[in-house]
């Protein structure tokens, strides 16, 4: 009631641009929310009935078949168990490693820290690409390796830059007081910084997981091991040999499309809706937790003193 109150006491021009508003952000939710509701319909809609299109937002025929199919996969269980492990190992330490360095960056006093932040801000413009990073992995011997997913990702520079950012606005009369109490430097760090700096750990700890949670391209270029692969480049592996199944069997028997989903449970399009249904569900059940952080993190650097 307040809401709309305050809406009549507005003059005309406001209304109309408070109109243009809501119109506005209504769009964009509805843009956001309703692609969402037609993959979660097609996941839990039958492979076959979903091939004869119609469904939109509400499953037509009811089926967990294309969850079935692609949970039951070999290997699915240690891939899911890889992604676990690179995802929480690898933020955690890319958290505190890129909060040491953004903290040592922060300060005004030690020796070429000017060099060294430009040095870094030098490394998100221009990249060696893919072949020379693949010989340095394979030159250190990360190649195959559990560890390809944990130790190249410790450090990004776009996050270094985002700590580094808030430690600046922590006031420096906290640290001096704490050295007047005999704090050292790592001292003030894990019992000052760390505890002020929940906002920003959130939303670095979320872009790190998210990262990790979704990244297939290292698991299929930089590992050969099928024991080795992670869960989203199991799935990404098992949607295209669903497709090219479906093109040998369309190719050898010389079978029209209808014959070929007659044999078939689910198609490529269904495992595709419930794989995304899968990768994403982690992550948007842990977000709520950090939302409140996230909304505090997003502002940083936005006000200066």
């Amino acid at each position: 009631m307040r809401v709309v109150k305050e809406f009549y006491k507005t003059t005309l021009g406001e209304k109309i641009f408070k109109v243009v508003i809501y119109l506005l952000i209504t769009l964009l939710c509805l843009s956001i929310v309703l692609p969402f509701l037609n993959i979660f319909a097609l996941s839990f809609n039958a492979g076959k009935d979903a091939e004869r299109g119609g469904i939109y937002f509400w499953p037509r025929v009811w089926s967990l078949q294309n969850f079935a199919e692609v949970l039951t996969s070999a290997n699915i269980l240690t891939a899911f168990g890889i992604s676990l492990f690179r995802t929480f190992v690898g933020t955690i330490a890319s958290v505190f490693l890129t909060a040491m360095a953004a903290y040592t960056l922060k300060s005004k006093t030690m020796p070429g820290v000017r060099f060294f932040t430009l040095f870094i801000f030098f490394t998100m413009l221009f990249s060696g690409g893919i072949i020379p990073y693949y010989m340095l992995l394979k030159s250190v011997h990360l190649t195959n390796t559990i560890w390809v997913y944990v130790i190249p990702s410790l450090y990004s520079a776009w996050n270094l830059i985002i700590m580094r950012t808030f430690f600046q606005q922590i006031h420096v009369s906290l640290e001096e007081s704490a050295r007047i109490d005999g704090y050292n430097d790592f001292s003030i760090f894990m019992r000052i910084i760390m505890p002020l700096s929940k906002p920003v750990i959130a939303v670095i700890a979320l872009f790190n997981a998210v990262g990790h949670w979704n990244d297939w391209f290292t698991g299929a270029f930089y590992v050969r091991s099928s024991d080795l692969r992670p869960l989203s480049t199991l799935l990404q592996e098992m949607l295209t040999r669903a497709e090219a199944m479906r093109s040998k069997l369309e190719s050898a028997a010389g079978m029209s499309q209808y014959e070929v989903l007659e044999k078939m449970q689910v198609t490529g399009d269904s495992m595709k809706m419930a794989t995304i249904i899968i990768v994403v569900a982690p992550i948007i059940l842990i977000y709520p937790f950090i939302q409140k952080y996230f909304a505090q993190g997003v502002m940083i650097g936005s006000i200066k003193e």
